[in-house]
């Protein structure tokens, strides 16, 4: 029960992430590279609007505090990226650019927290503390409850801002036909640049959601980045709820490996699966196949 607990609880995490490669390749067909460390960011600033680095101790700032600074972080670097890695790509009408240029943005992201903030790894404690709950015999953390409770949140609040709303039309006629799109008087990239600002957003919170169950530190982000990448494609990038599934398979794989064969084997399930995804169906599990007339 501990082992399908926490895998549920990871895959969560990782579901919530996918989400935000989701977002930008459904409006402008390309991936954030950058996602990962954009993580990171908002586990540092966080960080820094709630703890003193020097001391370790809390500034006395209420949570709400960091949840604005973080908000506006994923604003700000998510307008960044399309701004100067994505847009000029897209007007180069560039294959492959893209894929550098947030690559670029990524590490710049990183090194300049490395130089700015700092290099080293820092307990960020949890609003909520540390003494775990018993639910069916497993022990889980207050936290852990908080990141699923709000990640399942935005997981929803995203599909139902797409279906429903105005704005959330226009992204899904973006995604559908760009061109067709334009001419229907949708600002295309003006919905490609607030998806990269939503997709920005999603990332930070989850760095600040599991920053107090890992260090803070400026490759916090690496592996939750390429962890979440893995479940995008495993379920299919544009699958919508369907990345919630392919966070359970991976977040649960990873945890059943871990026990019963070994901690050191713990990433290997999320890449057979992804080889064997790519292999037998590109798409994705959840994923629909796309028929265009030529």
């Amino acid at each position: 029960m501990q082992i399908l607990i926490s895998g549920i609880i990871q895959g969560v995490i990782y579901a919530l992430i996918a989400y935000g490669y989701n977002l930008t390749f459904s409006t402008s067909k390309t991936i954030n590279f950058s996602l990962g460390n954009v993580i990171m960011l908002g586990g540092v600033v966080g960080f820094s609007l709630y703890v003193d680095r020097a001391t370790g101790q809390l500034l006395g700032y209420p949570y709400l505090f960091p949840i604005v600074g973080v908000l506006v972080t994923g604003v700000i670097a998510g307008w960044m990226v399309h701004r100067f890695a994505v847009a000029p790509a897209l007007k180069m009408k560039s294959e492959y650019t893209w894929v550098l240029a947030t690559l670029a943005m990524g590490i710049i992201f990183k090194n300049a927290v490395e130089q700015i903030w700092s290099t080293g790894d820092y307990r960020f404690p949890s609003p909520l503390g540390d003494d775990p709950i018993r639910i069916l015999g497993a022990g889980v953390y207050p936290q852990e409850i908080m990141a699923v409770v709000v990640a399942t949140l935005i997981v929803f609040s995203i599909e139902l801002f797409r279906r429903k709303t105005i704005y959330g039309k226009a992204i899904q006629a973006v995604s559908e036909d760009k061109d067709t799109a334009s001419l229907m008087g949708i600002p295309q990239e003006q919905v490609v640049k607030v998806s990269f600002m939503m997709s920005a957003c999603i990332a930070t919170v989850g760095g600040l959601m599991v920053a107090p169950w890992t260090f803070v530190s400026a490759t916090m982000g690496s592996s939750l980045g390429t962890k979440a990448y893995v479940v995008a494609i495993i379920a299919g990038l544009e699958s919508g709820f369907g990345l919630i599934w392919g966070g359970l398979i991976l977040g649960i794989s990873e945890f059943f490996t871990a026990r019963y064969i070994s901690s050191g084997y713990k990433e290997l399930p999320g890449f057979i699966i992804l080889i064997l995804v790519i292999l037998i169906k590109p798409s994705g599990l959840f994923g629909k196949k796309s028929i265009k007339k030529v």
